[in-house]
């Protein structure tokens, strides 16, 4: 694994990425609805605990802004700044198109399947279900910038990172945060993505850091685009403003 091998997870885890180099997969309607009408069994649903966990199930998502750095605004939670949505984070083209893959989690020791019909519909709009979202194998080209990152699940879990209430990830957790449900686990989570993606976080300064040495223009994709991808898979992607602040952090060679 170039650059990160196994100190980054895409699962925790819309920039100058021409269209001319990713490959486009269409969607067929067949396939988008394929059995949303039945739900697996072993599927999760964040309404089943919205009660316990204090959560509207989703009603307040229209509440969400942006602030004028175009960063998310979380009233119960300020500390927690992505700047793209989980929407946006599957609309560009991430995770190789497997994040809500069929899997067998060994923390709750069940299997779990068609995970991803809990998302609002419109999030998946235009997407390949079985390529782009829900597939068992991990196609570089579904990722925006062409480049595979990331650890496996089995290696996540046994790392003692993975909790049964999301037993994905970071990602599902934040597809449940955004749409409403709100569990002790939040500060965890909130604490991972800052350490990663926030204002000092390791990845982002990562990246500011690569990108001063370079010479490049912030968002040049072709600087550490494993790094800008692991980013997007943690909701956030580089501005020039959050650049220029870290740039004053990077220090000579």
């Amino acid at each position: 694994m170039p650059e990160l091998s196994v100190l980054i997870k895409t699962d925790v885890a819309l920039v100058g990425k021409a269209d001319s180099t990713k490959t486009e997969v269409k969607v067929s309607s067949k396939d988008k609805d394929k059995g949303r009408k039945n739900k697996s069994a072993h599927s999760t649903d964040w309404s089943e605990d919205d009660e316990k966990n204090n959560s509207d199930g989703g009603k307040n998502t229209s509440e969400i802004k942006r602030n004028e750095k175009g960063q998310l605004v979380f009233k119960d939670h300020p500390e927690f700044t992505p700047n793209l949505t989980p929407k946006e984070v599957l609309q560009a083209g991430s995770f190789g198109g497997t994040y809500f893959r069929p899997i067998y989690s060994s923390i709750t020791k069940q299997h779990y399947k068609d995970v991803w019909q809990e998302l609002p519909e419109d999030w998946l709009d235009g997407l390949n279900i079985s390529k782009q979202v829900a597939s068992s194998t991990y196609r570089e080209n579904v990722n925006i910038y062409n480049v595979k990152c990331g650890g496996s699940l089995e290696m996540w879990e046994s790392s003692g990172w993975i909790v049964p209430q999301d037993p994905y990830g970071w990602f599902q957790w934040y597809c449940r945060f955004y749409h409403g449900r709100r569990t002790e686990d939040d500060a965890r989570q909130i604490s991972r993505w800052a350490k990663c993606a926030g204002v000092k976080g390791r990845w982002r300064q990562n990246l500011i850091t690569k990108v001063v040495r370079s010479g490049c223009a912030y968002d040049n994709p072709s600087v550490s685009p494993v790094v800008r991808q692991t980013l997007q898979h943690w909701g956030y992607k580089l501005t020039l403003e959050d650049y220029k602040e870290g740039a004053k952090r990077v220090k000579p060679k």
